[in-house]
């Protein structure tokens, strides 16, 4: 067995051509084998696949057959966001175009912490993390691999701003990074403030405030995990304002509203933050990771900064080289922008905000017809692209139940919730390719799987 090709240089694409039909094959079998939007029989019976395909996963002498038989196995055993019956968590289909980008930034392989590693990539970079922190009001922004990371991001930068005494003041809906965050970060136990309509309650958070000792962060939630609900953000902002604290806000899922002009004054408010999460890996529609951390205040990034001498020396950042390490707490990055960048510029803002238009009206669509059939119970009307439905008179017992056999069964995949004391089932609806066939199926399914 001679040199294995590589990927990039001058003959990496005449060897990544026959490779990639391999690929769209494999992916062809397993998701003609798979049938649905999960494979059946549950975890033992998936890893005894897997296991069955996989064989020996490093042996002596290596399998030129490798590529297909574990893409298929994976294809096979894969939960398939782009199947309409796979809608339980905020886990979009990924659009051809940020796929074939994201292909063409494994190829390249620049890696984000020096200039020189990654000369066009850190240019496009910027380009574009100043064009969406503009969305949002800021002055720049960080790339991240999501919401989790950029909520710790936010901590930290706000902790290095007002030191190691900060607060962090959170809604009881908060996602479950922040309060995490404090705690790797060796901040003072967090406040949560209640939420009893599942958002953030203004008055409550005045009063925990007045009360606590500052200095405080503040976390608003711009779509919740569990219901897609909005904060009041313009009265969390002046509540904000009034007391001298610092306002993050977590629209990992909710910030794709900015591309709609139909949605996006559902975000009012959020120019007030000074830092944001936005993640678009969900209602952007990219290859996870795909997250961002828009900062207001450009001197925060200070924080990051650090001296690496084979990647940033100060006489080569004197002689106009770009230091790229202050702008991630990780050394080695991907290009991930590059897949944001062929979306924005391939679909622009109108077709981007008809994504969103198009899944937000999914979700009013299927609360309808919650609402009209007398065997469920609608929870709320939708704020974004969240539904929580459960049957009517089912225990929380069978709720779970339900959804644990549509799981096994790979028929339908349904999240779940817990609200108002009960537990939901939760349809997160990200597929703009569905149709209300395909929700009248998802409560047929339900039904016929509820116990009576």
């Amino acid at each position: 067995m001679g040199m294995p090709p590589l990927a990039s240089g001058p003959h990496g694409t005449d060897a990544l051509r026959p490779l990639l039909d391999t690929v769209l094959d494999a992916l062809r079998t397993g998701t003609a084998a798979r049938g649905g939007p999960l494979p059946p029989g549950g975890p033992d019976t998936v890893a005894a696949r897997v296991a069955d395909a996989a064989g020996d996963i490093l042996p002596d002498r290596g399998d030129p057959d490798a590529l297909r038989v574990l893409v298929t196995a994976l294809a096979e055993g894969a939960a398939d966001p782009a199947h309409p019956l796979c809608a339980a968590h905020l886990h979009a289909p990924p659009l051809a175009v940020a796929a074939a980008a994201d292909l063409a930034a494994s190829v390249l392989n620049p890696s984000l912490d020096s200039w020189d590693q990654a000369p066009a990539a850190s240019a496009l970079e910027a380009l574009v993390t100043r064009a969406l922190a503009r969305e949002t009001g800021a002055a720049d922004a960080l790339v991240t691999t999501g919401g989790t990371e950029s909520n710790q991001l936010a901590v930290l930068l706000a902790r290095e701003r007002h030191g190691a005494g900060l607060r962090l003041v959170h809604g009881e809906n908060a996602h479950h990074s922040l309060p995490r965050a404090t705690r790797l970060l060796g901040l003072p136990e967090p406040v949560a403030v209640p939420a009893p309509a599942g958002t953030l309650d203004p008055a409550a958070l005045d009063e925990a405030l007045t009360r606590i000792p500052g200095p405080h962060l503040v976390a608003a939630t711009a779509g919740t995990t569990d219901a897609g609900l909005i904060d009041p953000l313009p009265e969390i902002a002046a509540r904000c304002t009034a007391h001298g604290a610092r306002l993050h806000v977590d629209a990992a899922y909710g910030a794709g509203l900015l591309f709609s002009d139909r949605h996006r004054a559902l975000l009012a408010g959020l120019e007030a933050a000074d830092t944001v999460a936005l993640d678009l890996h969900k209602l952007g529609w990219q290859p996870i990771p795909a997250g961002l951390l828009t900062v207001t205040d450009t001197a925060d990034l200070a924080a990051l900064g650090h001296r690496a001498d084979y990647l940033n020396a100060d006489d080569d950042t004197e002689a106009g080289l770009p230091d790229l390490l202050g702008r991630s707490p990780r050394t080695s990055r991907r290009p991930d922008v590059l897949k944001a960048a062929v979306t924005l510029k391939t679909l622009g803002r109108t077709g981007l905000g008809a994504l969103v238009d198009a899944v937000c009206s999914l979700a009013v669509e299927f609360a309808g017809l919650v609402e009209t059939h007398p065997g469920f119970e609608l929870h709320a009307p939708p704020t974004i692209s969240t539904v929580l439905f459960r049957p009517a008179g089912a225990t929380d017992d069978d709720v779970a139940a339900v959804r644990r056999t549509l799981l096994g069964t790979g028929r339908a995949v349904l999240g779940r919730a817990r609200a108002d004391g009960r537990l939901w089932l939760k349809a997160t609806l990200l597929n703009p390719h569905a149709r209300a066939d395909d929700l009248a199926a998802l409560l047929t399914l339900v039904e016929g799987h509820t116990p009576r």
